[in-house]
């Protein structure tokens, strides 16, 4: 049987004015399954989560979310999708701990002592339990930012959308993030992380490199740098985006 689909884009385009941020976006992502959109500042990596996460309508083709065309207009899919945008939504006047107790209620349906544990958990996850009666404008910028992924997984998502979730922490912790990332793809979480970070690549199970709105191509790390004929992530973005563009690598 063909794996089954989290996420699957036909044709995709998003333009704002005459600037097409995608421009016939095509991929999928698999259940269970990391994901890295890869590529410079620019190429349509944020156009795209806004687009899954139903923060913005496609100015042509489709994509589907979760079985169901973004976006939605039926509040259990949102329910389903947890995002980590790259400026924080969080609030500056509530505490570490009430920033996570509004999204686990504006987006669960779990009962008050399933709520306490996930919020223990997800500032356990994050390193803020000493920092939970904070509020969250006395942060640093890499303690938000690491608030920012915990309000994001606070509600048990099937699906994230994390766009540049690493930005700012500490090695240490980025490595707990990804085995955290790890254990959530094993209970059939699926994520879509997007960085311009070549070596996040590698810690994913399938990337796509994109540029100007376009993916360049698809497929594992190994199965990218073997289509490029080069031995890292970096030099094969180069040679498919001068490929694209019409020059010689």
């Amino acid at each position: 049987m063909p794996p089954m689909l989290a996420i699957e884009t036909q044709s995709l385009v998003r333009r704002f004015g005459r600037l097409a941020a995608l421009d016939g976006f095509d991929l999928s992502v698999r259940e269970g399954e990391t994901f890295c959109l890869l590529g410079p500042n620019g190429s349509g990596k944020t156009t795209f989560i806004r687009i899954a996460a139903g923060l913005l309508h496609p100015s042509a083709g489709c994509v589907q979310v979760l079985g169901q065309a973004m976006p939605a207009r039926r509040r259990q899919v949102i329910r389903r999708i947890g995002y980590m945008p790259q400026s924080q939504g969080l609030y500056g006047d509530l505490t570490v701990r009430e920033n996570l107790a509004f999204f686990a209620r504006i987006f669960g349906e779990k009962g008050a002592a399933r709520r306490r544990t996930l919020i223990d958990e997800c500032l356990a996850l994050v390193s803020l339990g000493d920092r939970a009666g904070s509020l969250a404008s006395t942060l640093s910028g890499g303690m938000r930012q690491r608030l920012s992924l915990a309000c994001a997984l606070v509600h048990e998502p099937q699906l994230l959308l994390l766009d540049e979730p690493t930005v700012g922490v500490d090695p240490e912790l980025r490595r707990t993030f990804w085995e955290h990332f790890r254990a959530l793809n094993r209970r059939g979480v699926s994520i879509v992380v997007s960085s311009h970070v070549m070596d996040e690549a590698e810690r994913c199970d399938r990337l796509a490199l994109v540029r100007r709105g376009r993916v360049l191509a698809v497929g594992s790390s190994t199965e990218i740098r073997q289509q490029a004929g080069v031995p890292d992530i970096e030099s094969a973005f180069l040679a498919l985006a001068g490929s694209a563009a019409g020059v010689p690598a």
